[in-house]
């Protein structure tokens, strides 16, 4: 039995938070046809209509924690956002869509001044600011559009607002990612929500391409830390969309302790009932990200069992939803077992005995078997066509190996993956 409930919400659910999106501009001052007529950052920028700018705020300072990529080509964003969580404490979020603010020479200038305009406007110590930004990689950021809109958002942030940060944070996304799950920890209801994008360049290695998490749950930075890093590794870590971790990954969590439970400084059952929530919500995530991939029109999910132990089991998973040739096949609905067993033994995974693998296809139209102990089958031609061409296909594998179980979610490889970011910056 679940210890938790999804509702209606996102960001701002949890008591104590605010949240608004707005059109400040940058994206429209990052393409490539302008970047020099702003790069002195006092041109005028007409906005593209599109939310690019959005705040969340808690009327209290918190406790927070953060993971980041493992790439090292980061964005200065990033570096900002590690000084100002040293001591476990955060207030707010500014965040951009459009502008990776990665790879240029005044970035961290940049990233320090776009925290300094949102506390400023906040009225709090810019050193409880998170500072986060998402786009194109390269390009300078645009300080005037970013001024201009946290003016903006400063006198409309409400319990409302959510969604609205939620668009505002998207980049090639399709569609808003917005959660809420409440949990009871010690006769109190606590409740957890957020937000996140994610389209393309995500190789997860950390927690998510970029996701911002509330809640009232009273607990130490270091309880959240803990658990950021246990939900992530078997939900967003678990996500491959094109085999490219970007530069700006960044999964953030800020806990107002409005809901008077104890606090959480252990992992004891409370802290577990916390993660059980955290991670129900991250696999939620975890898949919509996976089926938000760029040209993406499936779903992918890999199931496997019988795995030497569950890092095996990931590795596996985790290597056939990175196939191109498997990701491919399953967007022309080609039941190919040989493409899912490739990926399976060039994975680095240890496997005692290849010729006990069995795989099958599954979605809702049925499931088939294509593959025994480790030969493929014939089977009906028709029915695994039917069967992979719905919009959520689930590849099962199962091994002879031990008791290791894992999933991995990614995406099919379509033409429009490559007409996206063939122009993606033009």
């Amino acid at each position: 039995m679940n210890n938790y409930t999804f509702i209606n919400g996102g960001v701002t659910s949890p008591m104590g938070f605010t949240a608004n999106g707005v059109c400040a501009g940058v994206k429209a001052a990052t393409s490539a046809a302008i970047t020099k007529a702003i790069a002195a950052n006092d041109s005028p920028v007409i906005p593209n209509g599109k939310r690019d700018l959005a705040l969340i705020a808690c009327d209290r300072v918190c406790n927070a924690a953060a993971i980041f990529t493992k790439n090292l080509v980061k964005s200065d964003t990033i570096f900002v956002t590690q000084k100002h969580l040293q001591n476990g404490r955060a207030q707010a979020v500014i965040v951009n869509s459009g502008n990776a603010n990665a790879c240029n020479p005044d970035g961290y200038e940049k990233a320090e001044a776009m925290g300094r305009l949102a506390a400023d406007a906040l009225g709090i110590d810019e050193n409880d600011m998170i500072v986060a930004s998402t786009g194109v990689i390269g390009q300078p950021l645009p300080l005037a559009p970013i001024e201009s809109g946290v003016a903006a958002l400063k006198d409309i942030l409400s319990k409302e607002g959510g969604s609205n940060a939620a668009e505002a944070i998207m980049t090639t996304d399709t569609v808003k990612k917005e959660w809420a799950v409440q949990t009871v920890i010690g006769g109190k209801t606590v409740t957890i929500g957020g937000i996140a994008k994610g389209s393309g360049m995500i190789h997860i290695n950390m927690g998510t391409t970029l996701s911002f998490v509330t809640t009232d749950a009273a607990i130490s930075s270091e309880m959240l830390k803990a658990a950021l890093i246990e939900a992530a590794d078997v939900s967003y870590n678990m996500v491959s969309v094109d085999g490219d971790t970007s530069t700006n990954d960044t999964l953030a969590i800020l806990a107002s302790g409005y809901a008077g439970n104890t606090e959480i400084t252990e992992k004891n059952e409370d802290y577990y009932i916390f993660l059980e929530a955290l991670t129900a919500a991250f696999k939620a995530v975890a898949k919509k990200l996976a089926a938000d991939g760029e040209g993406a029109t499936k779903l992918l999910i890999c199931k496997v069992s019988g795995a030497k132990d569950e890092q095996a089991a990931k590795i596996i998973a985790k290597s056939v939803i990175c196939s191109s040739l498997v990701k491919a096949a399953m967007f022309g609905a080609d039941a190919n077992c040989g493409r899912v067993l490739c990926a399976i033994g060039y994975s680095g995974a240890q496997v005692d005995d290849v010729k006990k693998i069995d795989v099958s296809y599954s979605s809702a139209a049925g499931e088939i078997l294509v593959c025994q102990n480790g030969c493929g089958l014939a089977f009906d031609e028709d029915k695994a066509e039917k069967i992979l061409l719905e919009n959520e296909i689930t590849i099962i594998i199962t091994l002879a190996d031990g008791n290791g179980e894992a999933e991995a979610y990614g995406c099919d490889l379509t033409y429009d993956y490559v007409k996206i970011n063939g122009d993606y910056r033009t």
